[in-house]
């Protein structure tokens, strides 16, 4: 029986330090036939000439990833959807589990990835270890790799959306796959493989993280609007929760009792850059509105 096509998309933007990693290791999946699509944005590098030696498929699209990632779903011919992000590498099996996964129960629709990082630098290390506690959390984790049929019925991500477009693509989908009368949960449409990508945070400069956290939250507004239930900005961007998973492995804390100190002490700062973002937007829409 011939293998069903899968698409990946790469959305770049000046991303030659990590893309010939990623596309190599997409070349090298066990998996056959893939269908790579790379979706720039304006590169003055050599991203372009980098994604050339991979694929024919190259182009140029924006403004946000969003939008990049929607525009390779429109050229993709695959049955299959993967959304990969130009920092990423693949474990040489990441495809051939989420084909067998896909195509084993018809009522799946998407299904995680999980993710472990790596990079340069004691901050890497901090983010190598928090996300390690995300593994296999339902609530944090979010689809990237989807039956095109299902990706294009949600009309794909929320191109409103800077941050957040994730989770809410994930629940779209698995919301309108699921049976009518179940609840959250019942008969669920997304499904988890053990194997793993790996993102690559180069040398983490914490200014830089935080910069980008406010950056992420002043463009909130349209995920919350989108997704009022509270429960889920609370589980997904709230600390609360965050502390609550961290809290609950305290083994892996301790175990360099440093390292998890700072762990901690980088989300803290990462919440409180995100905080200060989003009520510095929401004041200054409140003062718009006022005038």
């Amino acid at each position: 029986m011939k293998n069903p096509l899968v698409s990946i998309i790469v959305p770049t933007r000046n991303s030659s330090q990590t893309l010939e990693a990623c596309l190599a290791s997409i070349h090298n999946q066990t998996y056959k036939p893939i269908e790579l699509i790379v979706v720039d944005r304006d590169s003055t590098d050599d991203t372009k000439k980098i994604a050339k030696k991979y694929t024919k498929h190259v182009y140029n699209h924006g403004p946000e990833r969003c939008a990049q990632r929607n525009f390779g779903a429109v050229k993709a011919t695959g049955k299959y959807l993967v959304m990969i992000d130009s920092d990423m590498e693949l474990d040489p099996k990441v495809i051939q589990a989420c084909v067998d996964t896909i195509e084993s129960d018809k009522k799946i629709k998407e299904v995680v990835i999980p993710e472990e990082s790596f990079g340069q630098g004691f901050w890497a290390q901090c983010k190598r270890l928090e996300r390690s506690f995300y593994v296999g959390v339902s609530w944090i984790e979010a689809a990237r790799f989807f039956t095109k049929e299902a990706y294009d019925k949600a009309n794909g991500y929320d191109e409103t959306m800077v941050s957040g477009e994730d989770w809410d693509l994930s629940r779209r989908i698995e919301e309108q796959a699921r049976p009518s009368g179940a609840t959250a949960g019942q008969g669920s449409a997304i499904a988890n493989i053990d194997e793993f990508i790996r993102h690559n945070e180069g040398r983490i400069k914490l200014w830089k993280t935080l910069r980008k956290k406010y950056y992420y939250a002043q463009h909130a507004k349209a995920y919350l609007t989108q997704n009022k239930d509270g429960s889920n900005l609370t589980a997904q961007k709230g600390p609360i929760q965050r502390y609550k998973l961290f809290l609950s492995h305290p083994k892996k804390l301790l175990k360099n009792p440093f390292l998890g100190t700072s762990m901690l002490l980088m989300k803290t700062c990462e919440f409180g850059a995100g905080g200060l973002g989003y009520f510095h937007t929401k004041n200054l829409s409140t003062k718009e509105n006022l005038s």
